[in-house]
C-alpha cells in the first residue's frame, strides 16, 4: 500500500468505510459534511488510488441507484499483540475482519530481538497459510510504557533489555510496511472500542490485569497517551503505603499485589503454608505456579484461592475507584488473562467502585468483562496501524 488519503475528508471516508463496511455514495454522504459533488470528488480520487472501489449496486433510496463503495479487498494489516508470556500475532483485513490468528507462549524478558524472531515467524506462518502475499501495515503492543511518536519502549519494569529499543524501525524494516507502536492495553481498548464491549462508548476505562496492571483511557473516542506516553499505568498507584518491593522499585504498588506473578506467589504461599489442599495438588502436578491454577481452584470451591481473588479485586476497585471519581467514564472493561477469574473478581471490584465513588459518577456506570478475550489486542493493534494510514499522508 503506497496510496494515503490526500486530506481530512478522504480519510474519514475511509474510517467510515473500515467501521461501518461497505455503504453507498448516498449513506455516506448522510455521514459527512460535504455537497453531492464535493463527495462525489472525493470518492472518485479514492477509487482512483485503489483505496476504495466500487462493490455493486446500492438498494434505492427512490431513483437512480449508485454504487456501494468499499475498502480494497486486498489490504492486510498486521496485529502483533506482545504480552509478558505470550504472543498473539494476527492478519485482517482492512475492515479489521480478522483473517488467521495465532498464539504461542513466549517469555517478553528474553529480550526483543528473540522476541521479534518468534513474532516474524509466525507472520511468515500466516503468509504461507495464504491469508497475506505481504502486509500494508503492521501494528504492535508491548506490556510497557512507549514513546508513541519514535515507538520506543521506556524503562518498561517486566521487560528488561527493552529499554529505547527501536521496535517501530525495527520491524518497519523487517517487515517492508509502516509500522507503529503502542502500549498493550491501549489496544485492547482500541479492539474493544472497534468490535467489543464499547462499541457505543466515547469515555471509557479499560484495565487490563495480566502479568502487570494497567488501563487505557479513551476520552471523546480517542486513546490518551498523556505527554510522555505513560499514561494508564496504573500498577504502579500506591495501594499499600511501604508495603512490597515492586519491578519497578518503589514499594506498595498495586501490581506487587494483584496481577498474574503477584497472584502465583501468593497462591504458592498458600499452598506450602497448608491452608489450601486444592492449590498444593495443583501445585504438585504442575510442577509450577500460575494464576490460571487459582482460578481452577477457586471453580472447585476452594476457599483460600476465593479469598486470594477477593482481595486482589479489593484493592483493584480501590484503585479503579479513586479513577472513577476523577475521570467520570461512562464504562470500566476489565480485560486481560487474570479475568479468567471471571465474576469473583468483576464482583470484588464493582463492590469496591461502588462503594468508595460519589453516586453521580457510579449511578449508571456498567463494570464488565471485555468480550473479544486475545482477539482485543491484535484487532486494537490493526485499528491503530489503520489510523495512521487512513490518515492524510
Amino acid at each position: 500500500m503506497t496510496a494515503r488519503p490526500a486530506n481530512a475528508h478522504q480519510a474519514r471516508l475511509l474510517r467510515l468505510l473500515r467501521d461501518g463496511g461497505p455503504n453507498s455514495r448516498a449513506q455516506l454522504g448522510d455521514q459527512i459534511d460535504l455537497s453531492r459533488s464535493k463527495l462525489a470528488v472525493e470518492i472518485d480520487r479514492l477509487l482512483e488510488t485503489g483505496l476504495v472501489i466500487a462493490d455493486g449496486l446500492a438498494a434505492s433510496r427512490g431513483g437512480r441507484r449508485s454504487h456501494n463503495i468499499r475498502l480494497a479487498p486486498g489490504l492486510r494489516l498486521l496485529g502483533v499483540d506482545i504480552g509478558a508470556t505470550s504472543v498473539d500475532v494476527a492478519v485482517t483485513n482492512a475492515e479489521l475482519e480478522i483473517l488467521g490468528h495465532l498464539t504461542q507462549p513466549m517469555d517478553v524478558r528474553e529480550g526483543p530481538v528473540a522476541v521479534f524472531e518468534q513474532v516474524l515467524d509466525m507472520a511468515a506462518k500466516l503468509r504461507a497459510s495464504g491469508v497475506a502475499e505481504g502486509f500494508d501495515g503492521a501494528g504492535i503492543g508491548v506490556p510497557g510504557p512507549v514513546r508513541f511518536p519514535e515507538g520506543v519502549p521506556v524503562a518498561p519494569p517486566i521487560m528488561p533489555g527493552w529499554d529505547g529499543f527501536p521496535v517501530r524501525e525495527a520491524l518497519s524494516q523487517e517487515l517492508g510496511c509502516p509500522v507503529m507502536v503502542d502500549n498493550d492495553v491501549n489496544l485492547m481498548a482500541l479492539g474493544e472500542q472497534h468490535a467489543g464491549v464499547a462499541r457505543s462508548v466515547k469515555d471509557f476505562l479499560c484495565v487490563k490485569i495480566g502479568t502487570g496492571i494497567g488501563c487505557g483511557i479513551v476520552v471523546g473516542g480517542e486513546v490518551y497517551r498523556g505527554t510522555t506516553g505513560s499514561a494508564g499505568d496504573i500498577g504502579h498507584i500506591q495501594a499499600e503505603p511501604d508495603g512490597r518491593p515492586c519491578a519497578c522499585g518503589n514499594h506498595g504498588c498495586l501490581e506487587a499485589y494483584f496481577g498474574g506473578a503477584a497472584l502465583a506467589r501468593d497462591a504458592e504461599e498458600a499452598a506450602r503454608e497448608g491452608r489450601s489442599a486444592e492449590l498444593a495438588a495443583r501445585l504438585e502436578a504442575a510442577g509450577g505456579r500460575a494464576a490460571t491454577d487459582v482460578a481452577a481452584a477457586a471453580s472447585a470451591g476452594d476457599a483460600t484461592a476465593l479469598d486470594l481473588i477477593r482481595a486482589g479485586g479489593t484493592r483493584t476497585g480501590q484503585v479503579i475507584a479513586g479513577l472513577v471519581s476523577f475521570f467520570n467514564p461512562g464504562l470500566v472493561v476489565i480485560g486481560g488473562g487474570v479475568t479468567g477469574l471471571g465474576h469473583t473478581l468483576l464482583a470484588a471490584i464493582r463492590t469496591q467502585v461502588y462503594r468508595q465513588s460519589l453516586p453521580l459518577a457510579t449511578g449508571n456506570l456498567p463494570i464488565v468483562l471485555g468480550e473479544l478475550g486475545p482477539a482485543a489486542g491484535v484487532t486494537g493493534a490493526a485499528r491503530l496501524i489503520s489510523d495512521h494510514l487512513f490518515s492524510p499522508a
